[in-house]
């Protein structure tokens, strides 16, 4: 596969919007904002949950969502997934008659940003995935990889408050997710993963956002074997990526990393007198465009 298959594009006029205020000196300054937006979804002809997100990839969001929810099976056909952008309505429609009556009942509200919503019993599905024990994350993937998603030009560094998430083959990202929330990113993927038919061997994923049970749960459930992020862990997150196999790790930035679960796939073959320390415009949480106008 070639690299970014799917990218941010952070020039869309829909996802952010210039706003005047001042700055700390009493100064006035205009600034890059991330839009926010509703957006309801319909499984057949039942309301689901009505999600915060920038609004782009409607379809994959939606269908991502289902999937992770285990509302939509591995071998669903899916007839239209119909978009009102006017109504900040999406409609996924399967040839299989759905009611999720019962499980819309059971709400867990999880710890993700923007409010992330898990219903029904979170572990009706984690507990039977079987990840590929003979999967490797090699170090040298590993800095290729954090180097590569860290300096693509993205929402994240043209206007902060968001979250990425990145799905990637060996030092390749491949499909690269923005939104307000973290599990907003994630299920864009799942979505894409899905439409498109791209399966989960040999696959790698990354995140910007903290590695929380539900990045946790929503991984394995896409039967992936390894997650990185470059922020921490939950422990909880760290004891269900221990129960699953899953290799899990954090704070992945320039030369360091810590793993704290399925270390036995780590291949460490990269020679770190090469790698470069992260910039300082990646590691403070600020746009790019603000740090080059103070420069």
């Amino acid at each position: 596969m070639d690299e970014f298959l799917v990218a941010p594009d952070p020039a869309d006029p829909r996802l952010t919007a210039r706003l005047a205020g001042v700055d700390q000196d009493g100064q006035a300054i205009e600034t890059s904002v991330v839009m926010e937006r509703p957006l309801t979804l319909f499984l057949n002809g039942q309301e689901i949950v009505t999600m915060m997100t920038i609004g782009d990839y409607p379809d994959y969001l939606a269908v991502g969502y289902l999937l992770n929810q285990n509302m939509l099976r591995p071998d669903d056909e899916i007839a239209g997934i119909d978009y009102d952008e006017e109504i900040e309505t999406v409609v996924v429609r399967t040839a299989r008659k759905t009611n999720y009556e019962k499980k819309l009942g059971k709400k867990t509200l999880t710890s993700g940003c923007a409010q992330g919503t898990v219903f029904g019993d979170v572990m009706e599905k984690f507990e039977t995935v079987a990840l590929d024990p003979d999967a490797v994350l090699r170090t040298s993937w590993l800095y290729a990889l954090t180097k590569k998603i860290n300096t693509t030009h993205s929402l994240y560094l043209a206007a902060g408050a968001i979250h990425g998430c990145v799905l990637c083959e060996e030092d390749r990202p491949l499909i690269y997710m923005e939104d307000v929330g973290r599990h907003n990113a994630i299920d864009k993927i799942a979505g894409y993963m899905f439409l498109n038919g791209i399966g989960p061997e040999r696959k790698i994923f990354y995140t910007t956002g903290r590695l929380t049970s539900e990045m946790i749960i929503k991984t394995v459930q896409m039967r992936i074997p390894v997650l990185i992020s470059r922020s921490g862990f939950t422990a909880w997150g760290v004891d269900l990526a221990r129960r699953a196999d899953l290799t899990l790790v954090g704070r992945a930035r320039g030369k360091r990393f810590i793993a704290l679960a399925g270390e036995h796939r780590i291949v460490y073959d990269a020679d770190q007198a090469t790698v470069e320390e992260e910039s300082p415009k990646i590691r403070r949480k600020a746009s790019m465009e603000e740090e080059e106008n103070a420069a």
